[in-house]
């Protein structure tokens, strides 16, 4: 597994702050800064491990990773189907444990919830204080 880059920014103020209701603070900055790093785009990702300390932080770096735009990630999991193991875009087929998921999941050691031919999947760390996201690619031997 080759960890494709690391994005993290601070651009805003602290979620302690309470200065916004539209999105989770510390998750735009680093989903932004890690598509600078790398050649992957969304649209490369296979499989999601994004914190999910609560729904709304997923839902936050859905959007901020640029899987749906700003506001539209209840739409974009709809029902269901968007994120399930065999969606679009699989989101945490796991219970807890992101990076050695993404191992796993790039491994094809995943068993009983490996997603098809997964090869680059995107983990993120942190919901509401300074945090990171990660894109991965599966080795190509």
């Amino acid at each position: 597994m080759l960890v494709e880059s690391v994005g993290t920014a601070v651009l805003e103020r602290l979620s302690w702050d309470q200065d916004t209701l539209t999105h989770l603070p510390q998750s735009r900055g680093p989903a932004a800064h890690v598509w600078t790093r790398t050649g992957l785009t969304p649209a490369d990702v296979d499989v999601a491990l994004l914190y999910d300390g609560f729904t709304f932080n997923a839902l936050s770096w859905m959007e901020g990773l640029g899987f749906c735009g700003p506001g539209e990630a209840t739409d974009f999991i709809g029902d269901g189907k968007t994120i399930a193991l065999d969606g679009r875009l699989p989101l945490n087929p796991h219970g807890y444990g992101f990076v050695r998921e993404a191992m796993l999941q790039l491994c094809g050691d995943a068993s009983g919830r490996q997603v098809e031919g997964a090869r680059v999947a995107v983990v993120t760390a942190g919901g509401g204080v300074p945090s990171a996201a990660a894109p991965a690619q599966a080795s190509s031997s």
